[in-house]
């Protein structure tokens, strides 16, 4: 998810940036230390999480909002509790009191993206993939899995191969978690197309891929196996 920071306090920015970065569904597109500039940004390239504070000196986070209305999860990070009201009825995500701890901004993150989820169209069935001069059309259940070859990723599919320039991270910003998801920093899988876990590896197409611990938690919660 594509996220943008508003924050005038440099400590602040800091351990929201530390907090962002440990998190690999995160992508920092941009921060800002006032609500003007943020705004014009906003405008031409909308976020799917907006992080911004209130106190921001001549425009306020609660004005910034107010005038651009954004259509993505909005978290409010502050050391004033008396604005929650008026940021609920903004129709924020989340509202972070400051000093906030990683726990309760992971809680926040969780919110963003199943709010994430519930506007997403089920209909999707497709990405659009960049290779060479072209986009290529793909269907999601086409993938089997996507691995990390240096600067570049092989979108292994049922017929073919495709490499692409995109990142990790750009897909996993287009693509449903809950069909593809990262199981290590070089792998993403195909859940329909495992055949099978068996400790830190799973079985895919014939192949025997690794799962990090980075990812572990997460990818055992999701195929049931949490427990």
């Amino acid at each position: 998810m594509r996220c943008i920071a508003i924050e005038d306090e440099p400590l602040a920015l800091e351990r929201l940036l530390q907090y962002i970065g440990k998190l690999p569904e995160l992508q920092l597109d941009a921060t800002f230390d006032n609500a003007p500039d943020a705004l014009v940004y906003i405008r031409n390239h909308p976020p799917d999480i907006l992080f911004v504070d209130i106190n921001l000196g001549e425009m306020t986070g609660i004005q910034l909002l107010e005038t651009l209305r954004p259509d993505c999860a909005i978290i409010i990070t502050t050391a004033y509790q008396e604005f929650a009201l008026k940021g609920y009825e903004l129709n924020v995500t989340d509202y972070l009191m400051k000093p906030y701890t990683f726990d309760r901004f992971f809680q926040a993150v969780e919110k963003a993206k199943n709010t994430r989820l519930k506007t997403e169209s089920p209909d999707k069935s497709y990405i659009f993939i960049k290779t060479e001069y072209r986009l290529e059309k793909v269907m999601l259940d086409e993938i089997i899995f996507i691995e990390g070859m240096r600067d570049y990723r092989r979108v292994h599919l049922r017929d073919r191969s495709i490499m692409t320039l995109q990142t990790f991270k750009e897909f996993e910003s287009q693509l449903p978690g809950h069909m593809i998801c990262r199981i290590h920093k070089s792998y993403m899988v195909s859940i329909n197309n495992i055949t099978s876990v068996e400790k830190d590896r799973v079985l895919i197409a014939g192949k025997r891929l690794p799962v990090s611990e980075t990812y572990k938690k997460d990818f055992l919660a999701l195929i049931g196996a949490g427990k």
